[in-house]
C-alpha cells in the first residue's frame, strides 16, 4: 500500500489555523479612568481543551513563558497571574507548570499625572507558547487593545 504524502501547501496552512485557534482573549470593556489612578484590568484567556500554554514561570529554560506587557499611556504596576497547575507531559521528566482552560491574568496600571485626556488607546502583547502531549507550536504573540477615556 502506497503512503500519501500531502503538499507543505496543504498541511503549513492547517497548522497555522491550528496554532491561531488554541488561545483566544476576551475583548476588554472601555475604561474610564482619572489622571493619576491606579486601576485594576482583568484578561480572560481560554485555551483550547487538550493544550496547555506554559506558564509565567515554567522551569525548564527551553520553555517560552506566558507573558503580558502593556504599552500605551498607561504604567503597568503588576501583572498577577494565577497559580499555575503541574502537568506530566513526554517531553519532561518531572511535572511542568501550565495553564489551561479558561483564566485570567490581573493588571494592575496607573494613569500617569500627565496622561493625554480624552479618548486613548492602550495595547498589551500577550505571549505564549501552546503545547498538547505531543508537540509545542512556535511561539505566538496576541494584541490586546484597552480603549480609555481619560479625564
Amino acid at each position: 500500500m502506497a503512503r500519501r504524502i500531502l503538499p507543505l501547501s496543504l498541511v503549513c496552512p492547517l497548522l497555522l489555523s491550528q496554532a491561531a485557534s488554541v488561545l483566544s482573549v476576551a475583548p476588554l470593556e472601555k475604561a474610564r479612568v482619572q489622571r493619576s489612578s491606579e486601576f485594576t484590568e482583568k484578561l480572560t484567556v481560554d485555551v483550547k481543551p487538550g493544550f496547555h500554554v506554559n506558564s509565567n514561570a515554567p522551569e525548564d529554560e527551553y520553555l517560552i513563558p506566558l507573558k503580558l506587557t502593556w504599552t500605551g499611556p498607561l504604567q503597568s504596576e503588576t501583572v498577577t497571574y494565577p497559580k499555575a497547575e503541574r502537568i506530566k507531559s513526554a517531553f519532561s521528566e518531572k511535572p511542568v507548570p501550565v495553564f489551561t482552560g479558561k483564566f485570567e491574568i490581573v493588571s494592575k496600571l496607573k494613569v500617569p499625572p500627565n496622561a493625554p485626556t480624552g479618548p486613548n488607546l492602550a495595547t498589551a502583547k500577550l505571549r505564549y507558547q501552546a503545547c498538547n502531549d505531543r508537540e509545542c507550536l512556535p511561539p505566538k504573540t496576541v494584541d490586546v487593545n484597552l480603549s480609555l477615556d481619560i479625564r
